[in-house]
């Protein structure tokens, strides 16, 4: 039998225990109340576009490579640069990824007009159309890849830098305040904000004179939500950036800029702006 100090040292043992795991669980049922919501983003940035004021952040200052993100720029390259959106670009075979080894549903010698590459860059992610961006801009890649980091620094992307079109590269780098500066710059294009959210596209191209038809849809799954009001929207992902998003949304009648980088899994991403909304309706 145990002595009384014994049974008295064993009982606040168990005590001690049971409020641990009480203070535990409320600790992982309670922490979006208290400090925040519990996202799987390494990176991210809520802001109110209206105010500037700051929702959330966790590691916003961080470098990281933005993949696909990367495709805005693109497009603000190409509608600043003022170079013909009717004009005819036909895919070549130097437009092919032969650093990521991604598919492409546009063949070589595929014909279509440069607003309609531009439109499956945002909307679809196409890599194979953000290459041919750039390789029939005036001067080429190099030029192109110049203008978008003059254009960054113009924005005051301090701590933002491009090496390709595409994103494919981890070289193209950013931070989640960088970022918000790009997405505030791109909605005030309205071709960038009526491609990056339209949510399907039928194409109807050529591919050596014989007309072909291609069905692509909006890579982000939440742009194709009645539930979402969306109003800016560009996914990424390669092996060292994770899942990324860039969003502007309306939540509790604000206008919020979302920036999710280095998430794991498919649709953690997509996942983590859906957490934001939930808990930022619990605040209100």
């Amino acid at each position: 039998m145990y002595n009384s100090p014994m049974k008295r040292m064993l009982c606040s043992i168990f005590f001690l225990s049971i409020f641990a795991i009480v203070l535990f669980m409320y600790n992982v049922i309670d922490v979006e109340a208290r400090g925040g919501p519990r996202l799987k983003s390494r990176v991210a940035l809520i802001v109110d576009q209206s105010s500037g004021e700051i929702i959330y952040q966790k590691n916003a200052f961080d470098v990281a490579p933005i993949a696909s993100i990367t495709k805005l720029m693109t497009a603000m390259v190409i509608i600043d640069s003022g170079i013909p959106l009717l004009e005819s670009i036909t895919v070549a075979k130097s437009d092919i990824d032969r650093y990521k080894g991604s598919r492409s549903k546009l063949s070589v010698g595929t014909t279509l007009l440069r607003a309609e590459v531009l439109k499956l860059a945002l909307m679809a992610s196409e890599n194979r159309a953000s290459a041919a961006l750039a390789r029939v801009f005036p001067g080429g890649k190099a030029a192109f890849v110049i203008a978008m980091n003059s254009k960054a620094r113009s924005l005051g992307m301090d701590d933002t830098k491009f090496v390709d079109s595409t994103g494919l590269r981890p070289g193209n780098v950013s931070t989640g305040h960088d970022l918000v500066k790009l997405a505030q710059a791109a909605l005030s294009y309205p071709l960038i904000r009526q491609y990056t959210t339209t949510p399907s596209f039928q194409l109807r191209a050529k591919l050596g004179g014989r007309p072909v038809r291609l069905d692509y849809v909006n890579s982000n799954r939440l742009a194709r939500s009645s539930r979402w009001a969306i109003d800016l929207s560009k996914t990424g992902y390669i092996s060292e950036s994770g899942r990324c998003l860039v969003m502007q949304t309306t939540l509790l009648k604000k206008p919020v800029i979302m920036v999710l980088l280095d998430s794991w899994g498919k649709l953690t991403a997509l996942g983590d702006a859906g957490r934001v909304r939930r808990w930022m309706e619990r605040q209100n």
